[in-house]
């Protein structure tokens, strides 16, 4: 199946979700994953089917229970904590 939508969720769908977006889209390319799209948006507008992915921070665990992959952040601004999540899924998606 593989991983080709990738969607960072925040509370309010603009600050931080913003910016764990453009943190993926740095880790991927360090990565060397290419061939992803990368949205953001509140956790409100997202809906399970909208990516096969989610990355959102681990303070909104609690909202993310219908979302089908789900990577939780303890700290949204950690790139190596981003960097490793991230391989993670995708090892686990081939």
């Amino acid at each position: 199946m593989g991983i080709k939508k990738i969607m960072c969720c925040c509370g309010s769908g603009l600050g931080s979700s913003l910016m764990i977006r453009l943190n993926v889209e740095k880790a991927l390319k360090k990565l060397g994953i290419s061939g992803v799209e990368v949205m953001h948006s509140s956790l409100s507008d997202a809906s399970a089917n909208a990516a096969d992915l989610f990355v959102v921070g681990g303070d909104l665990e609690n909202f993310t229970h219908s979302f089908p992959k789900v990577v939780l952040l303890e700290n949204i601004m950690s790139m190596p904590e981003l960097e490793e999540k991230l391989k993670k899924a995708f090892d686990e998606a081939q």
